[in-house]
């Protein structure tokens, strides 16, 4: 067992995280614990990447835990993770956190000060009828030391920093005991020409094996359309489609932009959390490969 509590395994879509993690899995008796905030769904098979395929006879966990029009939320999140990780290591088996989702990352590696700020419906609905905008320049009003612990790259994410900083204005802050976990992170690096080329690969093999009826599926079971807006990407762009807002070379066009900039987001916010001293150690998917397995004893 190596003598580092946990291997984290990060880095933009489509650079290969699983493959990475379940070879890391296979040498170092581990099971794999993904940090994905949309993977946590049932159903959400295609438009998630989970490649389940991938892990072989691998365990993972924190993969089709929740229901389609669930809010799921960070909260959540640190609470399943400090359970599976619990439960993993009393096996003696070796936890690998692997995903893109920065934010649940950070969740399950620090103190979580404002996951148990309750939602409050009657602000978010306020909130709602404010423009992306107004919401930007409300967030950059906030205090400079509150704005550097927020990911502003979706309005969702500035709307639940208003939210929480309204919330404190009131109320005594609650924090998650610190972990002692000692962990590593390693970063996939991919160069920005190799990512697109990968991202626009995946992006046709997926409409090819049935995105689209994936989300028609998923209407047919209930799930909003806002709902189905509300997890972006994928089911975003094709509800749109199906909706018969866009055609479908305008939609695959537009998904693809948007999942391009969905990984230079990703990129952006694992750059922060190494300001926020996470040290991030960065390689191609073949030096991971071989130099993860002695770093970590």
């Amino acid at each position: 067992m190596p003598k580092t509590d946990l291997l984290v395994i990060l880095g933009p879509t489509a650079s290969g995280k699983t493959k990475l993690a379940v070879a890391m899995a296979q040498q170092l008796n581990g099971e794999i614990i993904s940090a994905d905030s949309r993977q946590i769904y049932k159903g959400m098979d295609i438009g998630t990447g989970k490649d389940l395929e991938e892990y072989g006879s691998i365990p993972y966990h924190l993969i089709d835990n929740e229901e389609p029009g669930v809010r799921y939320n960070i909260k959540q999140y640190r609470q399943d993770f400090d359970r599976v990780y619990k439960d993993i290591t009393s096996r003696g088996k070796y936890p690998i956190l692997c995903g893109g989702s920065g934010l649940y990352i950070q969740a399950a590696l620090s103190k979580m000060e404002y996951s148990f700020v309750p939602t409050n419906e009657d602000f978010r609905r306020e909130l709602d009828h404010q423009s992306e905008e107004e919401l930007k320049k409300q967030f950059q009003l906030l205090d400079r030391t509150f704005l550097e612990k927020f990911d502003s790259s979706s309005v969702k994410r500035i709307k639940r920093a208003l939210e929480i900083h309204t919330y404190l204005k009131q109320n005594p802050l609650y924090q998650f005991p610190e972990n002692d976990i000692q962990f590593k992170i390693y970063g996939i690096e991919v160069s920005r020409e190799d990512r697109r080329k990968k991202i626009e690969q995946r992006l046709n093999t997926r409409l090819e094996n049935g995105l689209i009826e994936e989300v028609i599926a998923l209407r047919k079971k209930g799930i909003s359309d806002e709902d189905l807006i509300y997890y972006g990407l994928e089911y975003k762009w094709v509800t749109l489609y199906l909706n018969g807002e866009l055609d479908l070379d305008t939609m695959r066009k537009r998904l693809l932009v948007a999942i391009q900039q969905f990984a230079k987001r990703q990129m952006t916010f694992f750059r922060s959390m190494e300001k926020k001293d996470f040290k991030i150690e960065w390689g191609t998917y073949e030096d991971l490969l071989h130099r993860i397995p002695s770093s970590l004893s």
